[in-house]
């Protein structure tokens, strides 16, 4: 029987909420809530950006660990919608990718997204107070038109993502914003080297080498960032991680 969509977004806010009120895994969290954004947008990608403290948008989760994804999504720390609706604080929807769009997007990127098959991205802040510290952007393989139902749901998504970044770690006012923002973009740097050493330790893809990371984190419980380390420092052997159906 199809879940209906009102309970969908039940399950996933649940699931997110889940995550924030016991210790958590940060990038995990945000992974698992850019696929739940593919679902209930019913877009083809998702991923959260966050602004580092020189407000340069850093990659912190996307909805597939593959490097084209993650380098689209890197191109728009200065330009593309991620980067307009973080720097004016408000939704930036619709935007058509085709070479006719006439969008106003920088060449690269508009291109780059037209070569990886995308027709339409989106945009939404990750609103704190009165200002914005990132964005979640959304990019679909067809013509695609969020209503404002959909921007209301995306724009909750980006607040969840917003309090999972500040509940990462407690901390006295003042300087936590930036501390937690600061530790959140260490973590998806070194995860990110580590799913580059098991990738080619195993001679297989980023995309292989993340679900490994994840599924022994889990197992294990333990955080991405921590186990990755592991693997970086050489504590813990490649092979102890490998999945067992291969070889």
């Amino acid at each position: 029987m199809a879940v209906a969509p009102q309970e969908r977004v039940l399950q996933a806010f649940g699931e997110a909420v889940g995550t924030l009120i016991d210790d958590f895994d940060l990038i995990d969290a945000l992974h698992r809530l850019c696929a739940r954004g593919v679902e209930l947008l019913d877009v083809t990608a998702v991923g959260i950006m966050l602004a580092d403290p020189h407000d340069d948008l850093q990659v912190l989760a996307v909805s597939e660990e593959h490097t084209g994804l993650l380098e689209l999504f890197a191109l728009q720390a200065r330009g593309g919608p991620c980067a307009e609706s973080h720097r004016s604080g408000e939704p930036r929807v619709n935007v058509g990718l085709t070479a006719d769009a006439g969008t106003g997007l920088p060449p690269a990127f508009a291109e780059r997204a037209r070569q990886a098959g995308y027709a339409t991205a989106h945009a939404l802040p990750l609103r704190l107070r009165q200002r914005s510290i990132g964005a979640i952007g959304l990019l679909h393989a067809g013509p695609h038109t969020l209503g404002p139902s959909d921007v209301r749901l995306g724009q909750t998504l980006a607040d969840v993502a917003t309090i999972a970044v500040l509940q990462q770690h407690t901390a006295e006012r003042g300087n936590v914003e930036r501390a937690q923002v600061q530790a959140a973009i260490v973590s998806r740097t070194v995860i990110e080297q580590a799913k580059g050493v098991l990738a080619e330790h195993w001679g297989t893809g980023v995309d292989t080498a993340f679900d490994a990371l994840r599924g022994y984190a889990r197992t294990h419980h333990e955080r991405l960032a921590g186990l990755a380390r592991k693997v970086l420092d050489g504590t813990l052997d490649p092979a102890a991680l490998r999945p067992a159906d291969r070889p």
